[in-house]
C-alpha cells in the first residue's frame, strides 16, 4: 500500500496538540488526543471591520486593507470627508477641497488619486490628489465625469469609461502631471470594477447603458482587449484597486437580473472569474473598494446609507472581528460609579441609585457575573477609582462635594488621606500605590477645575501643573507618568484630549465628537474610550452615542460600536478586553463586553469519504 511518506517524501508526525502558526499550511499531522488526521488549509471570509465615522455611499477608494483610504461620496448631500484605515479603525484625514459623489480613486493612502464625480447637477472634471494630510489640485479631468474606473498609481494611470453627457467608452492615462487620450474601451459603461496597473489594468462589470454587464477588458499600456467575462452582471460594485490584472476580486453592488443590491464575491486568477463561498454581509452597491484579491477591504454603500466596513482576507488563519457583545447584568441600576480593574477582574463601586440617592455598594466581575464585595465607608456618586480588583481607590465625588479618599484591598474599604481639593466627576489612572487624580467638579456650583494630585498609597500631592483644560465627566487612563485625559465639560462641551509625563500636561489628538462622561481604559497609548453625552437638546435619545474608539498614541480611530448609547456608567479593562456597565446603558443594569480581533489557523479534520 502506498504511504503519504512515500507519495510527499516525510512521514506524518504525531502530536497531543494542534499547531497554532500558519506556516504549517499544508501540512498534515496526526493528533492523539483526538485520534484523527489533521491539517491546516487556506479559507476565504468575509469579516467585520470598524464602521467608518461618516456612512456614505458612491465614494472613492484606494491603498491597501491596512492602509486604506475613502474620501467624498453622498451622505446625502455630499461630503468631501476623507478617512484613513490602519487595519482596524478608520482615522479623520484632510478633507477633499470639491465635496462630491460618484468619484473614482487610485493609489495609496500616502499618495491617491481622486478624479471627477458629480456635484449638484454637474459632473466635475476636479482632479484631486492627497499627501497622508491633505489634498491638491491636480490638473483637470478631460471632460466632466462622474463614474469611471481607474487603476494603477497617483504618477501613473489610466481611466476607462463612466458617465459625462452620456454613457462613456473614453480612456485617459495621467503621469500626474497631464491627462492623455488612450484607446477607447470596448464596452461603453460606467461603474465597473477595476485592479491593476497603467501598464497591466482591467475593468469588469459596470453599467452599459442601463443593464449591469459582464463585460471585462484589460489594458496593456496601449490597447484595451475583451477578456473573460463575470459569472454574475455587476455595477457599483467594490474591487481592488491595489490587485493585479491577474489576481482581482469584485463584490457587492446591483445585479440587474435581480433588481438589487447582492452580497456575491468573485475572484479571478488570470484566467477564471471564480464565485467565492464568501459573501459580504451586508449586502448593497455604491462601495468604495481597495485593498488586494487575497486581502480587500470595502466600505460604505446604500441602501439605506452605511458606513460598514469588511475586510476580506484568503488565508490559512480564521479572523474574528472585534466586537461587543452582553455581559451579566449589574445587581442595580445605577450610575456615576466608580470602577477599577480588567475586563475578568473588575471593579463598580459607588454611585447614585437613582439619582439624588447613593449608593456605598462594591460589586466585583468575573467576566461573566458580579458579587457583592464590602461595603464603601462613604455613599457617593460622580466618584473615580483605579487600581486593581484587589488593590484600589475610590475618592472624591458628588453631588456633596467631598474630597474623601479610601482604598480596598479585595473585601473591605478603609479611609485614606483625603484629596487637597474636594472634586466630583473627576478622572483618574494608575494603580493603587502610584495614581493620579486630575480635573473634576469643585464648588460653587458646577465649576471645572484642571487641579492634578498625584497618590503614592498613603497621600496626596498637587502638581504644580494643570490641565490646559480644565474640565469635568473627562475619560482617564494610563499611569501616574503616563496618563491621558479625554474629552469632558468646562464652560461647553470638550474635545480636547491631554496626556501628562509626570509632571506636566501637553495636548496631543482630540477625539472626533466633543463630549462629556466620556469614558477611557487602558493606556497612554493604546486606549479605548466608550460612552458619554454629545450636545443637543436634552434627553434626546440620540444625545448618547453607541461608538467606540481606539487611541494609538497618536491618532483616534472607529472601533465597532456598542449595542446601545451609554453615558455615566463604569468601564474597567484594556483595549482588547473590557465592559461597560449600568449608567444610562439599557436598564442601568445592562452590561457590554468588548472583545478585540483576534486569529487562529484554520484546523481541519480529515475524512475518508
Amino acid at each position: 500500500m502506498t504511504t503519504y511518506r512515500n507519495i510527499h517524501g516525510r512521514s506524518i508526525q504525531a502530536v497531543t496538540t494542534d499547531p497554532t502558526e500558519s506556516v504549517a499550511e499544508g501540512q498534515v499531522w496526526y493528533n492523539t488526543s483526538s485520534d484523527t488526521f489533521k491539517s491546516i488549509v487556506q479559507s476565504a471570509a468575509w469579516s467585520s471591520g470598524s464602521s467608518l465615522a461618516t456612512a456614505r455611499y458612491y465614494s472613492g477608494g484606494a491603498g491597501t486593507q491596512t492602509a486604506g483610504l475613502v474620501f467624498g461620496g453622498n451622505l446625502p448631500p455630499y461630503t468631501g470627508a476623507t478617512e484613513e484605515y490602519n487595519g482596524s479603525g478608520w482615522s479623520t484625514g484632510g478633507s477633499l477641497s470639491t465635496a462630491r459623489t460618484g468619484m473614482v480613486g487610485t493609489g495609496t493612502q500616502t499618495a491617491g488619486l481622486c478624479v471627477g464625480g458629480w456635484q449638484g447637477t454637474t459632473n466635475q472634471t476636479v482632479v484631486e490628489e492627497y499627501g497622508g494630510t491633505s489634498w491638491t489640485a491636480g490638473t483637470a479631468y478631460p471632460t466632466g465625469t462622474r463614474y469611471s474606473s481607474v487603476v494603477g498609481i497617483l504618477t501613473a494611470a489610466v481611466t476607462a469609461g463612466g458617465y459625462d453627457t452620456n454613457y462613456s467608452n473614453k480612456s485617459y492615462e495621467y503621469d500626474g502631471t497631464n491627462w492623455t487620450a488612450a484607446p477607447n474601451i470596448n464596452t461603453t459603461r460606467s461603474g465597473s470594477g477595476r485592479s491593476g496597473t497603467q501598464t497591466a489594468g482591467l475593468i469588469f462589470g459596470g453599467d452599459a447603458s442601463g443593464s449591469s454587464t459582464t463585460a471585462a477588458e484589460d489594458y496593456n499600456g496601449s490597447t484595451w482587449t475583451t477578456g473573460t467575462s463575470l459569472n454574475t452582471p455587476t455595477r457599483n460594485s467594490g474591487s481592488s484597486c491595489a490587485g493585479t490584472n491577474t489576481a482581482a476580486l469584485n463584490a457587492g453592488g446591483t445585479n440587474t437580473t435581480v433588481p438589487a443590491v447582492i452580497s456575491a464575491t468573485e475572484t479571478w486568477d488570470g484566467s477564471t472569474w471564480t464565485t467565492s463561498p464568501a459573501s459580504l454581509a451586508t449586502a448593497r452597491q455604491g462601495l468604495a473598494g481597495m485593498g488586494t484579491s487575497t486581502a480587500g477591504l470595502v466600505a460604505g454603500g446604500e441602501p439605506p446609507t452605511t458606513g460598514a466596513t469588511e475586510e476580506f482576507n484568503i488565508s490559512a488563519n480564521v479572523i474574528t472581528a472585534a466586537a461587543w457583545s452582553s455581559g451579566g447584568a449589574y445587581p442595580t441600576a445605577t450610575e456615576d460609579m466608580g470602577s477599577a480593574g480588567t475586563k475578568t477582574a473588575g471593579l463598580i463601586f459607588g454611585g447614585q441609585t437613582p439619582a439624588p440617592g447613593v449608593t456605598a455598594a462594591t460589586n466585583e466581575y468575573d467576566g461573566s457575573t458580579f458579587s457583592g464585595g464590602g461595603a464603601m465607608n462613604t455613599a457617593r456618586g460622580f466618584l473615580t477609582g483605579f487600581g486593581t480588583q484587589t488593590a484600589a481607590v475610590g475618592v472624591g465625588g458628588a453631588p456633596s462635594v467631598t474630597a474623601d479618599s479610601e482604598s480596598y484591598n479585595g473585601s473591605s474599604w478603609s479611609e485614606g488621606d483625603n484629596l487637597n481639593t474636594a472634586r466630583g466627576n473627576a478622572a483618574s489612572a494608575g494603580p493603587q500605590t502610584a495614581g493620579v487624580v486630575f480635573g473634576g467638579q469643585i464648588p460653587p456650583g458646577s465649576t471645572s477645575t484642571g487641579a492634578t494630585e498625584e497618590y503614592d498609597g498613603t497621600s496626596y500631592t498637587t502638581s504644580p501643573n494643570s490641565l490646559n483644560t480644565g474640565r469635568r465627566g473627562l475619560g482617564g487612563c494610563g499611569t501616574q507618568t503616563a496618563a491621558l485625559a479625554s474629552g469632558g465639560y468646562s464652560t461647553t462641551f470638550v474635545s480636547n484630549v491631554e496626556e501628562y509625563n509626570g509632571t506636566s500636561w501637553s495636548e496631543v489628538t482630540d477625539i472626533p465628537l466633543a463630549r462629556k462622561e466620556f469614558r477611557t481604559v487602558g493606556t497612554q497609548t493604546a486606549a479605548l474610550g466608550t460612552s458619554g453625552y454629545l450636545p443637543g437638546p436634552a434627553g434626546g435619545p440620540g444625545n448618547l452615542p453607541t461608538n467606540s474608539i481606539i487611541y494609538d498614541g497618536t491618532t483616534w480611530s472607529t472601533n465597532p460600536s456598542l449595542a446601545t448609547g451609554n453615558n455615566r456608567g463604569g468601564q474597567a479593562g484594556t483595549t482588547t478586553a473590557s465592559f461597560v456597565t449600568g449608567g444610562s446603558l439599557g436598564s442601568g443594569t445592562t452590561t457590554e463586553e468588548f472583545t478585540g480581533e483576534t486569529t487562529a489557523v484554520n484546523v481541519k479534520t480529515l475524512t475518508q469519504s
